[in-house]
């Protein structure tokens, strides 16, 4: 064989995307590398923002003009030069938004494989004509059932849901399901000018009015003349009237804000679309069989049971059949491979965990056997069990070994443990990270004194023995049935830190679920996700945590406000008056160049400052507002030290580790982990009296350990203040911590969904049955083995 002369390095130049100090790093190919460092610290910056983002770019150069005009590109990175980079494969944590018609079919393409075989191997009955693959499909005009519209299931109501009780009057709110505020005092007053009697018990109405009110179809337009109230004028308006069921019905398929579809969907009954019995499509298609089922019985068998009917029945079958089944056998190995041999094709992608989604992902590129790619994977153990993370170790190995680069972005110590290579980004995040503290093999980052990343690593002390606090009462709930929990009874203690444990897939998510405000001794309810907290550049920290409110008032009280007349709204960039017009408040400008990316310049007219200039002559304290947006938490900390409701809230922010964020920072910018802290920060300066519940689903994903510790110290400290704290979580030294664990499981799909231990988290480390009691036990430490 001929001596290869090709750098076995990528080599990165002078990057300076994001807060990258232009970073210099040489990477091995064909090897693991690990990218690690602190949230904020930049690893993802130079993973995805920079060596993926070029691979990217590169690639659309190679595309004709033309096309490249159709595909939605990323710009240049801001990097000097990366010399030795393959093509680029992206695997990211991001969920895309929910959708009843996304599953594990459409995701994995398995479902495109599946209605190919029925089309071109399925027994028709005499007579029929022979359907296209799209005929197959319940997202498809030619396949979808016309009644359910492809969705399987058809919502309807009933009077006993709409109204729960018919003692109240309609003025009192009988009309449980009807919307609150003034679009339900509107229905009520269209109601009341056609003649019908608001302030009866309901079970008195007419049997005949009643129906009508809740269940027509008719939507009559009146004119409404408002009763006058003392101390504003209300003048008569045209109000349409809209059923309850109709109401009810339209939320739930229409509405974006979960909260509503959420709350519509209590008042819905839901059952098999009586037209295709639950099987999504027209009846010409359901009436093709393959080894004597329709495509609907084989997509909701569990994968591992459909490759082995599909297995038995290709030999009879002719050619074309042996070969669509033997290509449908092997994609299906790949995904039972990763654990999750136990999901069905129809499962729909919104009730599956994000482990679940992401090693779905992994498998379809598993299959895809590329060689000589460079594969960036953004946190693949996020939402893993550690049994879980396992099978992930071997599939990244099996991706490497076809001659692939395998970088992976991970807080994992596992995974980190198990890399050939490490990048270390820091030392610490935002304005203070940047710089890479190490490049080389893992052992040697014990020398590296600066890195947040080795301690974990190489000085882990023994835990200290802490005392598990008596729970003060228990919350109850069940029993809950949906998804794979079947019946199930649980009981959540109060005033404690409780840790819900369990495999993926295992119904950990869906049994928090069932705590809702409702439930008798839950009071306040309050969520913390990693949802982003906004979807556009414009939302922003300060906008977020109410610290704009304060900073604007503050700049109307300045002399050169008043004296101008200045109000609050002059200081928002996201309204005509201070703002730069010829920016829209944005400070950027998009310039559109066809067939190369569109680039985003510096506004010509505020330079990026987003103000006009009037606004910017207005000064607090020697900063304008623009200066004031680019301060850093740590800087407005001292800026704002003076001004109690500006300090409050900057030192919730200081205290969950957010420091290094600028004020104006967009929300785009953040990451998952940033915005659960900026969420639990809002909800932390809020000066509350009575008790709350509050339920984080795996807070830790995203974190770096040093930040899961600074994490912890709040939760513990909400507990401290008596409120109560559930948490859904892989990580076991998050468990260890907990005063109590619920774990589900054994297993994941229909071998889960129970309770299989709970108590302290010593108690559940020693269950027989526990799958998390393994590695809970090592957590636990010497002490807890003794």
């Amino acid at each position: 064989m001929p001596e290869s002369h090709h750098d076995p390095y990528v080599r990165v130049r002078g990057a300076r995307e994001h807060n990258l100090a232009g970073v210099d790093v040489d990477i091995p190919r064909d090897a693991l590398v690990v990218f690690t460092g602190v949230s904020g610290s930049g690893k993802s910056s130079l993973a995805f923002g920079t060596i993926y983002a070029e691979a990217q770019r590169r690639y659309f150069e190679s595309v004709a003009p033309y096309a490249r005009r159709l595909i939605h590109q990323v710009g240049a990175p801001a990097v000097g030069e990366i010399t030795g980079l393959p093509p680029a494969v992206s695997l990211e944590q991001r969920r895309s938004s929910p959708n009843a018609r996304s599953s594990v079919g459409t995701v994995t393409t398995l479902s495109n494989s599946l209605r190919m075989l029925f089309s071109r191997a399925g027994r028709y009955p005499e007579g029929a004509e022979r359907l296209d693959s799209d005929a197959f499909s319940p997202n498809t005009a030619a396949g979808a059932c016309p009644s359910c519209h492809g969705l399987g299931r058809v919502h309807d109501t009933s009077e006993e849901l709409l109204v729960p009780e018919p003692e109240l009057s309609i003025r009192q709110g009988a009309i449980a399901a009807w919307p609150g505020a003034w679009q339900g005092k509107n229905l009520r007053d269209v109601l009341d000018t056609l003649g019908y009697d608001v302030d009866r018990p309901w079970r008195e109405l007419d049997a005949k009015d009643r129906e009508w009110i809740l269940f027509t179809d008719e939507q009559p337009v009146v004119t409404v003349h408002p009763v006058r109230d003392a101390d504003r004028i209300q003048r008569p308006y045209q109000g349409t009237y809209m059923s309850a069921r109709r109401y009810v019905l339209r939320t739930f398929s229409d509405s974006k804000s979960p909260t509503l579809r959420a709350k519509a969907e209590r008042f819905l009954t839901s059952a098999p679309c009586p037209v295709c019995g639950g099987g999504r499509l027209r009846p010409e298609a359901l009436a093709v069989t393959f080894a004597g089922r329709t495509i609907a019985d084989l997509a909701s068998l569990p994968l591992t049971a459909l490759a082995g009917l599909l297995s038995a029945a290709s030999a009879g079958d002719g050619e074309t059949a042996r070969v669509l089944t033997e290509d449908l056998v092997a994609r299906i190995a790949t995904v039972t491979e990763l654990g999750l041999g136990y999901l069905s094709l129809d499962r729909a992608t919104p009730s599956l965990s994000n482990g679940e989604l992401q090693r779905l992902r992994l498998a379809t590129q598993l299959r895809s056997g590329l060689f000589g790619v460079v594969y960036v994977l953004d946190e693949p153990s996020a939402g893993l069990h550690p049994a879980d993370t396992e099978a992930l170790l071997v599939v990244l190995d099996r991706l490497k070994a076809a001659g692939n680069s395998v970088f992976v972005v991970e807080h994992h110590l596992d995974v980190i443990r198990h890399a050939d290579w490490l990048v270390d980004v820091g030392p610490l995040a935002g304005v203070h990270g940047g710089r890479v503290l190490h490049s080389g093999p893992p052992g040697a980052l014990a020398d590296v004194e600066a890195s947040a990343t080795r301690r974990f690593l190489f000085d882990r002390e023994p835990r200290p023995a802490r005392e598990v606090r008596a729970p003060a009462g228990w919350l109850r709930t069940g029993p809950v049935t949906r998804h794979n929990l079947r019946s199930v009874d649980a009981a959540f203690p109060v005033g404690v830190l409780t840790a819900v444990t369990g495999v993926s897939g295992s119904g950990k998510s869906t049994l928090v679920g069932a705590l809702t405000e409702e439930l008798s001794g839950v009071g306040r309810l309050v969520t913390v996700d990693q949802r982003p907290i906004g979807r556009t550049p414009r939302s922003n920290l300060a906008t977020y945590t109410g610290l704009f409110d304060v900073v604007r008032k503050l700049f109307t009280e300045t002399g050169e406000a008043r004296a101008r007349g200045y109000k609050a709204g002059r200081f928002s960039f996201n309204v005509p008056g201070g703002r730069c017009e010829t920016c829209q408040g944005e400070g950027f400008v998009s310039v559109e160049l066809l067939f190369l990316p569109s680039t985003y310049a510096p506004c010509p007219d505020c330079h990026g400052a987003r103000y006009n200039p009037e606004t910017l002559q207005v000064r607090l304290r020697g900063l304008t507002i623009a200066e004031v947006l680019d301060l850093t938490v740590e800087s407005a900390a001292v800026f704002f030290e003076d001004t109690p409701a500006a300090a409050r809230s900057l030192r919730t922010l200081l205290d969950v580790g957010l420091g290094y964020l600028r004020l104006g920072q967009p929300a785009t910018e953040l990451s998952g982990g940033e915005a659960q802290r900026i969420k639990l920060a809002s909800e932390l300066q809020r000066p509350h009296r009575s008790p709350t519940l509050y339920v984080l689903d795996e807070p830790t994903t995203g974190l770096h350990p040093a930040d899961v510790e600074v994490l912890m110290r709040q939760l513990h400290g909400l507990v401290d203040a008596g409120h109560s704290v559930i948490v859904v979580e892989h990580d076991m030294d998050v468990v260890a911590t907990a005063d109590w664990v619920l774990d589900l499981g054994p297993g994941g799909g229909d071998e889960g969904g129970r309770i299989v231990a709970e108590g302290p988290p010593g108690r559940v480390a020693r269950a027989a049955e526990s799958r998390t009691a393994p590695y809970l036990l090592r957590a636990l430490g010497p002490a807890a083995r003794g």
